[in-house]
């Protein structure tokens, strides 16, 4: 039995103390920590924590078994205070060891605590102009024992302190919505500093805040002067602070660097000498807006070597890092003159064996470089980025390339794997479309004239966003945003930061990431306290919907983006989903009635609770008048309004949700077992055919590799989740229409059902407190397998197939309980903490090979082995190209007698090859 450990893993509110926390931004910060060992009868009933600051150490002691986000227990931190926090447990007879040391530091906390000024350029650095460079100096006495810089700007800065690079921060200090919140950081430059004359010099770059933003063509949406906002705060042995901070008597001047957008990239003439120092003006600034980051920032993890350089079929010389990434291309040049100019062009893919830069629309996504000499020269920009597998090198023949990936440096926190090699690399595009696309603010792509933060997007793919790494700090940074920018009646614009503002924008599911994001935080941190702080958001956005559904409480009409990207949709025109948008619409306003009226309970408010509660069952009953046959038939006969319906409960009684599930799967089988949602149902189908009794049916779309379906991607070289079901045709080429990316994860979230159902790890009570574990084993796969850090520490769940027997094995964190349902069993189990594994019989160790004659079409679909012998033989004979072509002629046929199949597809014998296929395919046959 093992000994109670000591708690590790402390952290102060989302931020890991693994190293010292700095520049906190709140005075009581809540502590976590995790106990990675105990003995399997114990729990956690009593803890202490140690607070030492100033010489002086407290404990506070508390009986609970609280160990998640506990509230700061001392007198509130003071700006600048550093304090030091141990933690130990207990339970009612014995303690565990103090945990580590955790250092915290209050940043900032009011505007008065700062002294510096928003300064900018005068003379210099106007739109087009080369990127400025601001300077101050500060002199400074021996026995320097502490320096903090805190620093941020109006667009992106890069500092350097007596010539060494402050941080390792990239496009700091990121996007907000500027004009509400802007991030500032602070920064450790103890080691910097030095007696004498301490210079600190800051690079602007046009960022997010000047450069272009948006689809619109838009540029310097935030204002069209770039300025810097930097103080720092030197501590010397005799207790006195000198302060260095941006004011009137700094001075700027131009850099090396004479072009930056995030968009077309960077242009550096290596060439340039200094220029003479001009003078800088101290803006108005409101440093009310000023605020620490909830979230790691944006930094360089990862570098990739180049897998291939080659030359295309123009004579071009292009370099493949093997996998599509988001960062930027580091090269290192020798022989070059002084005056050679070197440019790289970036993609994301190649056509017809060149760049296929269409996708990119006008973004040039090109960093130019011109040489001061023939010395060995590392290239690489400080103030873009790019979205990009493939680059195109000219200007010089000797160089090396390096890919340097970049993304909010997030920790990793979830991992699958299954014994389906396709769908192994499915699930690590999906994480690096992840990494791609949390770039500060989660955005819809990388590499186009867009990278917004479309609310659409995240609010599907929060589940699996929050699975994979821990994004608490980050959305919890980015739902701030949308409280700030959501306008007054309660709309909720499209993207944030916003950038495109309408007036009064509302649509359904982009909308409603004000409600079901701040949900899915709690439900998978178990973090009230932002799930209190979104909840007049959450309840504006509700009352906009209702608002717009009137006294029939069907919200109807107007503008929608509906089930943007349903395959069915063509190429040019998006909009034109299968689904009805009404009916998402309406299905929208009933959830996050009820997601406002669960968080109203859990924030205590009872009468809100009722009052939304009640709402959402007033909208469920007109969406049941309005929508639903007694049958239980969905208007509009669509796979995501039956995904809908089915999983938000707006399906009156049991036999109307049983014949919905009937045709769901219906709906499946006539789609030749390929995808037929876009945005809005695919996050939901493999649910709600798991739900309503056809897992079978979910695994045989999962794992299909037709177009349109996941893997398609996949067998296509995908390295990330494309925007586009058909982004790449299957001939090779682009798919024709305006808007093609092939970094998007919106179409990856089903890997939130193969974390919680699949592998069966899904989270149980706010936090992973409860753990289900509900495994799906099933023919199709050997063995599958999630591992999670919950903020209880590690859970995992694997289960295997072999030798007729099935092995579960599932690991719960000290602090959790699991409830369990082993495969063929018909009750839970529950457990503790601890390693628990389970043999039972495999039910499908023994898989029918052969149909009967009592069998209908239908069942002969879903016994795979008959249907891919059926799809051969209609292929051979010319009746049908492929199973979707198949599945379409038999769709009205579902309950014929499968002896009649060939009759079905060939309608009587009208289409020519009946006589061919039937001698190739006999129902019975093996």
């Amino acid at each position: 039995m093992p000994e109670l450990a000591a708690p590790t893993d402390l952290r102060f509110e989302h931020h890991p103390a693994d190293r010292p926390v700095l520049g906190i931004g709140t005075a009581t910060p809540r502590l976590s920590w995790r106990v990675p060992a105990a003995p399997d009868d114990w729990a956690q009933a009593r803890y202490e924590i140690e607070i030492s600051r100033g010489g002086t150490a407290q404990v506070h002691s508390a009986a609970s078994g609280e160990q998640i986000l506990v509230a700061w227990p001392g007198v509130p931190l003071t700006a600048r205070e550093i304090a030091s926090v141990r933690v130990r447990v207990g339970d009612a007879t014995s303690w565990s060891d103090w945990s580590a040391p955790a250092i915290v530091e209050a940043g900032l906390l009011a505007a008065t605590d700062w002294t510096a000024s928003l300064i900018s350029p005068r003379e210099i650095a106007g739109l087009g102009d080369p990127a400025p460079i601001l300077s101050g100096s500060i002199e400074l006495p021996a026995d320097i024992v502490k320096a903090r810089l805190y620093a941020t700007a109006h667009g992106l800065y890069v500092a350097h302190l007596n010539g060494e690079r402050v941080g390792d921060e990239q496009l700091a200090p990121g996007w907000t919505a500027y004009q509400h919140r802007l991030r500032y950081r602070t920064h450790d430059v103890t080691d910097l500093v030095t007696i004498g004359t301490n210079r600190l010099e800051i690079l602007l770059g046009n960022g997010w805040f000047r450069g272009r933003l948006g689809f619109q063509g838009r540029q310097a949406v935030y204002g069209d002067r770039l300025a810097a906002l930097a103080q720092l705060e030197v501590t010397t042995a005799d207790g006195m602070v000198h302060v260095l901070g941006t004011d009137g008597a700094w001075t700027a001047r131009e850099s090396q660097i004479v072009a930056d957008d995030l968009y077309d990239g960077q242009r550096t003439d290596l060439r340039r000498e200094p220029t003479g120092e001009s003078p800088v003006d101290v803006l108005d600034a409101d440093l009310g807006l000023l605020v620490a980051p909830d979230g790691p920032p944006v930094r360089i993890t990862e570098v990739l070597p180049a897998v291939a350089v080659t030359t295309s079929p123009s004579g071009r010389t292009l370099v493949d890092f093997g996998q599509n990434l988001v960062g930027w291309v580091r090269l290192t040049v020798r022989g070059g003159a002084a005056g050679d100019e070197i440019t790289l062009r970036h993609a994301e893919v190649l056509e017809n064996g060149e760049l296929g830069v269409r996708p990119l629309r006008t973004a040039k996504a090109t960093d130019t470089y011109v040489l001061a000499g023939p010395e060995e020269t590392t290239l690489e920009p400080e103030l873009t980025f790019h979205g990009f597998r493939y680059a195109e090198v000219t200007g010089v023949a000797d160089f090396q390339a390096e890919a340097v990936v970049v993304g909010t440096d997030l920790r990793r926190t979830g991992w699958f794997e299954s014994s389906h090699a396709l769908l192994n690399r499915f699930h690590e595009n999906v994480v690096w479309g992840m990494r791609g696309n949390f770039v500060d603010v989660p955005t819809d792509c990388p590499q186009r004239d867009e990278r917004l933060g479309w609310t659409g997007d995240i609010q599907v793919f929060s589940p699996t966003a929050s699975f994979l790494f821990d994004t608490a700090g980050f959305l919890g940074n980015w739902l701030a945003d949308l409280a700030a920018e959501q306008q007054k009646d309660g709309s909720v614009p499209y993207v944030i930061p916003d950038v495109i503002r309408r007036p009064a924008p509302a649509t359904a599911a982009w909308g409603d990431a004000a409600t079901i994001v701040p949900w899915v935080l709690y439900r998978r941190t178990g973090d009230r306290d932002l799930l209190e702080r979104q909840l007049p958001s959450m309840r504006g956005w509700v009352d906009k919907m209702a608002a717009l559904a009137g006294p029939a409480l069907l919200w109807a009409g107007g503008f929608q983006f509906g089930d943007w990207l349903d395959p069915t949709a063509p190429p040019e025109d998006p909009f034109r989903a299968k689904a009805d948008p009404d009916v998402i619409a309406t299905a929208h306003l009933a959830r996050s009635a009820e997601i406002v009226s669960l968080a109203a309970e859990v924030a205590g408010d009872a009468d809100t609770a009722r009052e939304y509660g009640d709402l959402a069952r007033r909208v469920r009953d007109a969406f049941a008048r309005e929508y639903i046959t007694p049958g239980g038939r969905v208007l509009g006969d669509a796979a995501t309004t039956y995904a809908l319906a089915l999983q938000w409960a707006l399906l009156p009684d049991a036999e109307q949700r049983r014949h919905a599930g009937e045709r769901l799967a219906d709906l499946v089988r006539a789609s030749g077992f390929r995808i037929s949602t876009g945005f809005v149902g695919t996050p939901l189908m493999t649910d709600a055919l798991t739900d309503t009794g056809h897992a079978d049916l979910a695994y045989r779309l999962l794992l299909q590799t037709g177009c349109p379906s996941w893997l398609y991607s996949v067998t296509m070289g995908a390295t990330t989740v494309w925007e586009r079901w058909d982004s790449m045709l299957p001939d090779g080429s682009i798919n024709p229409g305006e808007m093609t990316s092939f970094n998007h994860y919106a179409l990856g979230a089903v890997a939130d059902w193969l974390h919680r159902r699949v592998a069966g790890l899904a989270p149980g009570a706010p936090g992973y407190q409860l753990i289900e574990v509900r495994p799906l084993p099933g023919p199709h796969l050997t063995s599958a397998s999630a591992r999670h850090i919950t903020p209880f520490g590690e859970a995992s769940v694997a289960w295997e197939r072999s030798g007729g027997e099935l092995r579960l094995t599932v690991v719960v964190p000290v602090g959790s309980s699991a409830v369990v349902r082993v495969p063929g069993e018909d009750q839970d189990r529950e457990v503790r903490h601890g390693r628990h594994e389970w043999r039972v019989p495999d039910a499908y160790a023994q898989e029918s090979s052969s149909t009967t004659a009592e069998m209908t079409i239908r069942q002969l679909m879903d016994h795979q082995p008959s249907w891919d012998r059926l799809v051969s033989a209609a292929a051979e004979s010319g009746v049908a190209a492929d199973e979707a072509a198949l599945a379409d002629r038999l769709a009205r046929f579902f309950d014929a007698p499968a002896a009649t199949v060939v009759d079905a597809a060939t309608a009587d014998g009208f289409i020519p090859g009946a006589d061919r296929m039937r001698a190739l395919y006999s129902p019975g046959g093996n």
